[in-house]
């Protein structure tokens, strides 16, 4: 008999078998795979993962990260156990050659009985579009590099919520480690510490490879309040390691900003900040709204924790009170695209507004299935409503490039096993294109001037 080598492309199990008998078999699967996407066999969930004792030097840079930080400009992070390491960052485009540096800030906290290391934030720049660039941190250690993401588009984002710290974490930043992105995208729910602070350490270690080389913009989840009545306010070891460019657009808390990059305005919100028609964060936003200029930015894209269109049975509902008080703001201003997490599952909307399919809305989406340790949320109600366009509870992350002012391609790629299967994919137009922004501009002025 022939048999076909496991290199061939057809399913691992089927490799011992007659080769008749496996090209019979490989049909059959890529068709029922094609058909019937609810009968697909998600693994079982993976372990913590565990990280060996490394012993550094005290003043050696650990848990680096970079973030966008306004106009050519970007945030390093990182911690060290020396409280006497300076807070500077050596950069420059040519590898061992620093021709410039800068000095930032740096702060530390306490939380029960931990006490964190020295934790760094210096911004770098101007910066060179689509460069990259070689820094060292501190004076000493390795050195990192980094991409400036491009001026103009096309841009690539990859996106991925609700992370934690197991083997699927781990297979889910490896995929996106292979995807050519320019920024990570991060609605929510990052370490998993849950007031368990050296988790905090673990997790920046574990991402230091992807976050020290593309900028991370993240915003808060439930896992990040760690509120301890009496004793400690939320969101303390959160806003201490990862700070946003909030302070750069205008913004009086790090749990909600905007930024922009190539030709996309981005809105960062806070589920678990007040955001009712006279929170600061609402009064924030309506500034925010009012100086986007769909001329120089066309896509307008929104992420915040807490799913507004959510079909699965886990969290329903949770974000009624939120949607009640934004979406309509959200939709007068014509947002392209809301990104969310919190539901370990994926699920897509068509364009929606006010619980219906609306040309003008905005496209939903919620990818909390990063790879956390409570485990997917595989329970969906049915039938399926009208709105939702594509759901599945499985670990993956999703990729956004933006091609230019008219048209974007979403795609998200299921964690099958260790290899990235994409398994949802759709070309979005802009609204500036269909001409939905013009429409509403006046609905738009009315909602911004109402006080």
């Amino acid at each position: 008999m022939t048999y076909l080598p496991c290199s061939s492309g057809v399913l691992r199990r089927t490799c011992l078998l007659p080769m008749a008998l496996q090209l019979i078999l490989t049909v059959i699967f890529v068709v029922v795979s094609a058909t019937v996407a609810a009968d697909y066999v998600r693994p079982l969930p993976r372990k913590a993962l565990q990280f060996p004792w490394d012993s550094k030097p005290a003043s050696y840079p650990q848990q680096v990260h970079i973030s966008l930080a306004g106009d050519k400009h970007m945030r390093v992070s990182w911690i060290t156990d020396d409280d006497s390491s300076p807070s500077v960052v050596e950069y420059g485009t040519i590898p061992g050659r620093y021709d410039n540096l800068a000095e930032g800030e740096s702060n530390s906290y306490r939380y029960l009985f931990y006490s964190s290391g020295k934790i760094h934030h210096t911004v770098i720049g101007p910066l060179e579009d689509n460069t990259v660039y070689f820094y060292r941190c501190g004076g000493q250690g390795p050195e990192f590099q980094f991409k400036t993401p491009p001026a103009q588009l096309p841009i690539t984002f990859a996106v991925a919520g609700d992370l934690g710290q197991t083997g699927w974490t781990k297979s889910t930043l490896d995929h996106i480690g292979q995807c050519k992105y320019d920024v990570h995208l991060l609605p929510g729910d990052l370490s998993y510490a849950d007031y368990m602070q050296h988790l905090w350490d673990k997790f920046g270690k574990l991402v230091e490879p992807l976050a020290s080389a593309r900028p991370w913009m993240v915003t808060q989840g439930n896992h990040e309040k760690e509120s301890i009545p009496l004793l400690k306010d939320g969101f303390e070891s959160y806003n201490a390691r990862w700070k946003m460019p909030f302070e750069e657009s205008g913004s009086s808390s790090n749990l909600y900003y905007s930024f922009e990059v190539a030709s996309a305005h981005i809105v960062m919100l806070g589920s678990y900040a007040d955001y009712d028609k006279y929170s600061e964060q609402y009064r924030w936003l309506k500034m925010d709204l009012s100086k986007v200029d769909r001329k120089r930015t066309p896509w307008l894209i929104v992420l915040f924790h807490v799913p507004w269109y959510n079909s699965n049975t886990a969290h329903r509902g949770e974000g009624n009170d939120m949607m009640a008080v934004m979406e309509p703001l959200l939709y007068a201003a014509n947002v392209d695209l809301v990104l969310a997490g919190h539901v370990h599952a994926y699920e897509r909307s068509k364009r929606v507004n006010n619980g219906r399919s609306d040309p003008c809305g905005a496209v939903h989406i919620t990818i909390g299935d990063g790879g956390n340790r409570e485990g997917l949320a595989s329970k969906y109600i049915n039938p399926q409503p009208e709105w939702s366009e594509f759901r599945e509870a499985s670990f993956g992350h999703g990729e956004l490039k933006i091609v230019n002012s008219t048209h974007a391609f979403w795609s998200w790629h299921r964690n099958d096993y260790d290899e990235p299967v994409k398994s949802d994919e759709t070309w979005m137009t802009s609204l500036v294109s269909s001409g939905c922004v013009e429409q509403k501009s006046h609905e738009l002025r009315n909602i911004l001037m109402t006080p």
